[in-house]
């Protein structure tokens, strides 16, 4: 039929006098016009028409799949075919063998263009419908689908290649294997992170949305992309760490998730004690903290197995007896566990840790349970606040180095 309208078109235009070369060039340039002009047509139609139903019947159903597909344009994508595939078919109007083929092979191009970025397209929407499920957090399935992309990529840009060299794509392929330690060279690192991306995934080794610290790439925040090649850690500073993918198997990191679900966040801190503070407790001292309610029923009790364990007249130094640095102690441990903020069902503990120069350091170790990272700090320098205030009612002494008004003072006393 297009052959039939190209002959009489030529005809057409030979009975007003124009000779044969005249003629198919004219009749070449009016069927390309014609072309062209149904094409623009097909892509209005398809764009203005075909799409705006789409939208509307998109927008009245409860599924929200089909929402993210008309977000990503793959709807759109799928419209520019129209007008490509009308020049495809219509090129053999033109009446010239060597513009024809030209024509008809920029069509397919562009069509397998358009196919490639459809592709990538209905890939990302599919992504995007796969993380409104609940198993995307633990398993992210990006990474694959570069995977996907890439092959998808390669395999548009050899048919575009066989096209412009008239060879099959096969014929293509089987060429390329001299080049194959070039391609690894070459896609090394995305080879890596696909590799590394599995082991991630298949051992739940690191989430989006997961806190993780990194130190050799000054990573500390929370991991807000994983893909092929890269992850993406936002720090707390709000900057962006890009660490390649299998660097997260090669070398270590921390991952705070455990901590997450545990329900408890750590507090290790220690004060130093001025061990020259430390003495054994008077009797005046020992009846004042007995006033002291969170310890009250302690000193009770260690007042009565003082007294049947020491014997009458036995000198001092031969006699079980409470010092302050233990009483206080003590105190922090009840302190700690009245406090309405610290985890009762973890670990926690008030120990003593080695004397050095620096006096005797005091370690509190116990777990908050509220894990968010101000409401944390704030719980850390409160219990601290009232540590730190309350050490001298046991007439004890935090230890701190010299400092130039100590020096002026000891100068003043002579």
């Amino acid at each position: 039929m297009k052959e039939l309208l190209g002959i009489q078109l030529k005809e057409f235009l030979i009975s007003y006098g124009l000779n044969n070369y005249w003629a198919v060039i004219l009749q070449s340039i009016i069927a390309i016009i014609i072309v062209l002009i149904i094409a623009v047509l097909s892509d209005l139609i398809s764009k203005k028409v075909i799409i705006s139903i789409i939208t509307k019947v998109v927008r009245k159903t409860k599924t929200h799949w089909d929402d993210i597909l008309l977000e990503r344009k793959v709807f759109n994508k799928i419209s520019h075919f129209a007008p490509a595939i009308i020049i495809y078919i219509s090129a053999e109007m033109i009446d010239h063998q060597g513009l024809s083929n030209f024509v008809q092979n920029g069509a397919f191009v562009y069509m397998i263009i358009l196919s490639i970025l459809l592709i990538d397209t209905f890939l990302n929407a599919s992504n995007d419908i796969y993380n409104t499920l609940p198993v995307s957090k633990t398993r992210p399935i990006k990474g694959y689908l570069q995977i996907v992309k890439i092959f998808f990529y390669a395999m548009g840009t050899i048919s575009i290649i066989a096209i412009f060299f008239d060879e099959s794509p096969f014929k293509i392929i089987a060429g390329m294997g001299a080049f194959a330690a070039v391609l690894i060279l070459v896609f090394k690192d995305t080879i890596l992170g696909f590799v590394a991306s599995i082991q991630l995934s298949a051992n739940k080794m690191v989430n989006i949305g997961d806190w993780i610290t990194m130190p050799s790439k000054e990573a500390d925040g929370t991991v807000i992309d994983i893909s092929l090649n890269t992850v993406k850690v936002q720090n707390w500073d709000k900057t962006i760490s890009t660490i390649p993918t299998y660097a997260l198997v090669s070398e270590s990191f921390n991952n705070w998730k455990g901590m997450e679900d545990s329900g408890g966040r750590r507090i290790k801190r220690h004060i130093n004690i001025d061990i020259k503070s430390i003495h054994f407790l008077s009797e005046k001292e020992i009846s004042d903290f007995e006033k002291i309610k969170l310890i009250k029923e302690y000193i009770s009790q260690k007042k009565v197995e003082i007294r049947s364990a020491n014997p009458e007249n036995e000198i001092p130094t031969n006699q079980r007896r409470l010092t302050n640095i233990g009483t206080f102690r003590k105190y922090i441990e009840y302190y700690l566990k009245a406090h309405s903020k610290i985890h009762n069902n973890m670990t926690l503990m008030v120990r003593q840790l080695q004397a050095s120069g620096k006096g005797l350091p005091l370690e509190i170790y116990v777990f908050s349970n509220d894990q968010e990272w101000i409401n944390y700090e704030a719980i850390q320098s409160d219990i601290f606040d009232h540590i730190l205030a309350v050490v001298p009612e046991f007439n004890l002494s935090v230890f701190q180095n010299p400092t130039g008004d100590d020096f002026q003072k000891l100068t003043k006393s002579f």
